[in-house]
């Protein structure tokens, strides 16, 4: 009979594409997992692993075990979702990873209305990047992930995940407010009606090889010219306070307000874009009480979070 903790590590080596990066995830010693592996290939008595220079790949054998290993984990998962779907309480851990503006803006209502509604409930937040969270769902190292997707930017379809929509956020030109004092360098002053006015003023923006920099940079060209990029952060409480304060303008999402007025003046972009905001879990344990719950409680969070914006 084959160990399906050992399947696992299997599986584990197929996603994460070394043995070291297989210790990592699961807490264990290169060596343990290593060990586990060599126990299996004598459990299945066909060879698993290859050397491929000092990395280890997978052989045929090993590529039809992780299938099997895949439906074999979905199918517990759905066991379980089913076994807890039968209590009368809804309990236990849910495990979420989050893009940094719901972080801010809509986990801490939503945790609020979980410990009021499900006080047996722990809900694990972790911040992570959509592209890292929507792997790392698919990997088991978090049960739901919050991610967003930026106008023309598509996020690649993990076939087993699901996706919900939570909310479409509107983009805005952000300036800073009439009342600041701008540097004199700024030929336009506060007379920053469109994006085009914004040419030639300091920017800030997410860093390169995100999305949603992929994005306004384009925007940025498709009206002629490019932003001068002076900051670069993820963290949009960064972007606010370089606006507030007249060092730079830039694009920022709706719900980054969160339903509070916003502290700088906000213009309308061409063809008011949207970015999308979404969930996803496995689909073997979507329907698992304390998923659903947290995905409830979310959704009612983003209705009450809409932002009058002026």
């Amino acid at each position: 009979m084959l160990d399906i903790r050992r399947l696992r590590l299997l599986r584990e080596l197929k996603i994460r594409g070394t043995l070291a990066g297989v210790a990592e995830a699961l807490a264990y010693s290169p060596s343990a997992v290593s060990q586990q592996l060599a126990l299996l290939e004598k459990e299945a008595g066909v060879e698993l692993l290859q050397k491929v220079g000092r990395r280890v790949q997978l052989t045929p054998q090993a590529e039809i075990l992780v299938e099997h290993t895949a439906v074999l984990l979905d199918r517990l998962e759905v066991a379980q979702a089913d076994m807890t779907a039968s209590l009368t309480t809804v309990s236990g851990t849910v495990r979420v990873a989050v893009f940094q503006t719901a972080a801010h803006a809509v986990i801490p209502q939503t945790l609020t209305l979980l410990s009021t509604e499900y006080p047996h409930l722990r809900v694990e937040i972790t911040e992570r990047e959509p592209e890292v969270g929507l792997f790392e769902v698919s990997a088991r190292d978090f049960d739901l992930v919050i991610a967003e997707q930026y106008p023309g930017h598509t996020r690649a379809h993990l076939p087993d995940l699901d996706r919900v929509h939570l909310a479409t956020d509107a983009l805005r030109l952000a300036v800073p407010p009439a009342s600041v004092t701008v540097p004199s360098t700024w030929a336009h002053g506060h007379r920053i009606i469109t994006l085009e006015d914004a040419a030639g003023l300091p920017w800030v923006m997410e860093p390169e090889g995100t999305a949603s920099r992929q994005w306004a940079t384009q925007l940025c060209r498709s009206v002629g010219f490019e932003p001068d990029v002076r900051f670069e952060t993820a963290d949009l409480i960064a972007h606010i306070r370089l606006i507030q304060s007249g060092n730079a303008v830039g694009i920022l999402p709706d719900l980054v307000w969160s339903g509070e007025h916003p502290t700088v003046q906000l213009r309308d972009l061409p063809e008011s874009p949207h970015r999308t905001i979404f969930s996803s879990a496995r689909r073997s344990s979507a329907g698992r009480p304390g998923v659903v719950a947290v995905r409830e409680a979310l959704a009612d969070t983003v209705s009450l979070a809409a932002t009058p914006v002026v």
